[in-house]
């Protein structure tokens, strides 16, 4: 009688013990499938656009620098015609197609931020957007008045937002998929 209660009792321990390293195997690959997608498909695209973004903006400052290498758009001397039409060359066809991919990253992929609530450096993102739209649709009018967004574009803070998200799940992905070494 004693050896079939201990056989039970074994059994029931043996099973206990798979039933929850198998859910805790499920959960840690439930973790890896969704960290696995905020960087593919939110935290990987959003990091390259901000980096690319930057780096042709510092192009563009470098090729259209005053001769005391400061901008056009904050130098005392307004900026002249030829600056602008060059300015507005450059936003619709390299700036605004990158920042509106940026805003439409954020706009389908929220479910993947990592964050429990949208963070305000995105929605300053999407607001930047918003106002260069505007400005955008009053050039292809005719409408030269105004050259930037009503609010300003959130550069450094928003491409360090991309570039720290994508590193701490770099390291997440890591740790997870059992690689020691990878900081």
């Amino acid at each position: 009688m004693i050896a079939l209660v201990v056989t039970i009792g074994l059994a029931f321990v043996g099973y206990v013990a798979t039933y929850l390293n198998g859910l805790r195997l499920s959960q840690r690959q439930e973790r890896l499938a969704r960290l696995n997608r905020q960087l593919s498909d939110f935290y990987g695209p959003l990091f390259a656009l901000t980096e690319a973004n930057s780096r042709s903006f510092h192009a563009f400052k470098e090729r259209n620098a005053r001769p005391d290498g400061r901008s056009p758009f904050v130098h005392e001397t307004p900026p002249t015609e030829e600056e602008l039409a060059e300015w507005r060359l450059w936003v619709t066809t390299v700036f605004l197609p990158n920042i509106q991919a940026m805003r439409d990253l954020v706009i389908r992929h929220a479910d993947l931020l990592k964050e429990p609530e949208m963070p305000p450096i995105l929605l300053q993102l999407c607001a930047h957007v918003s106002g260069y739209e505007i400005t955008a649709a009053r050039w292809t009018q005719g409408s030269y008045d105004q050259h930037l967004s009503l609010v300003p574009f959130p550069s450094e803070e928003l491409a360090a937002y991309a570039r720290q998200r994508f590193a701490d799940l770099k390291r997440e992905q890591a740790r997870l998929l059992g690689q020691r070494g990878i900081h």
